[in-house]
């Protein structure tokens, strides 16, 4: 893989996945999210990857109306580079799933790179209360779901998106995912460097051992060489673990209330930036160095903030 001095930290703001019900640390509104993405940056991330939600209820959108909320904000408080999702929420159709970014024209969109089970079920088990009526069959649902990652629906995202000179955050929730992208580097669809986000954790992908976490390396580095930055998640309990891990091994790392919703056993996280801190400290205190905004935009090769469309 193509190693650095400095390691890019990556914060995912608020995501899909957990409810407001969760924790009320959760940014729900535009102005929640403009802050803690904010914050994130102010703290050491390089990168926020943004979702968005439905102001009253805390569901996940793809409203285009609701990002122009906040994304002028993040661009004009910080100079952190803005990642939009095109994963979304559970269930969407690709033209939703595709409508922020498309408008947006971001630095960087995320790209899953693979259909697979994705089951988030067990954690409606660990509520008794929930604030909104969508939370739990939003939940519970999932265990009959398969989150919708063709081949066709790949090129879709990258041929449409990438002719905005848009780069990509390609997360790979399993060892095929990566032969996956393997299959669009050797189309010419996508060029390096690539930014591979490897994910462990989510029930229906690769689990989250240190082990799974060289093979999915070692796997990568015989695809991409010298082409492709490693960046790692862990969901839950296993982030702090996996990331440092990746860190150490010459990696980027992935924070955020998206991922995980604590800062250690028993403590829920009170914003974004307060896991990046901790994330920043952790690898400070192992001698390596954090990527700015601008020398992760000269690592990725993002076109800058400036070439945007919000």
């Amino acid at each position: 893989m193509r190693r650095s001095n400095k390691v890019i930290i990556s914060c995912a703001v608020t995501g899909s996945i957990h409810t407001p019900s969760m924790s009320p640390h959760l940014p729900v509104t535009p102005q929640q999210i403009a802050d803690q993405a904010v914050g994130a940056v102010e703290a050491g991330a390089a990168i926020v990857h943004l979702h968005a939600r439905v102001p009253d209820s805390g569901r996940p959108t793809q409203d285009k109306d609701i990002y122009a909320k906040f994304l002028p904000e993040i661009r004009d408080r910080c100079d952190g580079i803005i990642n939009i999702t095109t994963g979304a929420g559970l269930g969407m159709t690709m033209d939703e799933r595709l409508a922020a970014a498309n408008w947006a024209k971001p630095e960087i969109a995320s790209m899953n790179m693979g259909s697979f089970n994705f089951n988030i079920s067990g954690a409606a088990s660990r509520f008794k209360d929930f604030q909104h009526d969508w939370e739990r069959p939003y939940l519970e649902g999932t265990t009959d779901f398969i989150l919708s990652n063709t081949f066709s629906q790949i090129e879709r995202g990258m041929r449409e998106l990438g002719d905005h000179g848009t780069r990509f955050e390609f997360e790979c929730y399993d060892v095929g995912h990566l032969y996956n992208l393997a299959h669009f580097v050797g189309r010419g669809l996508v060029k390096p460097p690539f930014f591979v986000q490897c994910i462990f954790g989510i029930l229906g992908g690769i689990g989250p051992d240190p082990e799974n976490l060289m093979h999915m390396k070692s796997t990568a580095d015989r695809l991409f060489g010298n082409d492709y930055y490693l960046s790692v998640l862990g969901a839950g309990r296993h982030q702090f673990p996996l990331v440092t891990m990746s860190a150490i091994l010459g990696g980027n790392v992935r924070v955020g209330l998206e991922d995980n919703l604590y800062l250690g056993r028993g403590e829920l996280a009170t914003s974004n930036g307060a896991q990046v801190a901790k994330i920043r400290g952790i690898l400070e205190g192992l001698s390596l160095e954090i990527a700015t905004p601008d020398e992760a935009r000269q690592m990725l090769q993002t076109k800058g903030k400036r070439n945007v469309g919000f």
